[in-house]
């Protein structure tokens, strides 16, 4: 569990395309880190974007075959991003992943009433 203070934050960039083991890389990493227990993890879908290959991915209405990029980023303690660093690397073939520093200021506890 994160708590206020030092953390680590790490960011990965894939296509919305992107699969591994038929699955997309997004949902299978979503899985990764629910499984170990990471703090949270969001998906924000950018609207343009372009990676190391070159390719512009755009979300303009006329184009339908759009791959969108997309950045995942967990937020928790070193100890824990670097438990699941290993699944992380093995399952993204393509994009870019980092890790940073980072500095939680609040953190607030899931209610009883909120848990699955």
């Amino acid at each position: 569990m994160v708590t206020k203070g030092p953390a680590k934050k790490l960011t990965v960039y894939v296509d919305e395309t992107d699969k591994f083991g038929g699955k997309p890389v997004y949902e299978v990493l979503i899985d990764i880190f629910y499984k170990n227990k990471i703090a949270g993890v969001s998906v924000f879908r950018g609207i343009a974007g372009y990676g190391s290959d070159g390719v512009f991915h755009t979300s303009k209405i006329l184009d339908l075959s759009a791959s969108l990029p997309l950045k995942i980023e967990v937020v928790d303690s070193e100890e824990m991003i670097n438990k699941v660093l290993p699944d992380v690397y093995d399952i993204v073939e393509k994009g870019l992943v980092e890790i940073s520093d980072t500095n939680v200021i609040k953190c607030c506890e899931r209610k009883k009433s909120e848990e699955r």
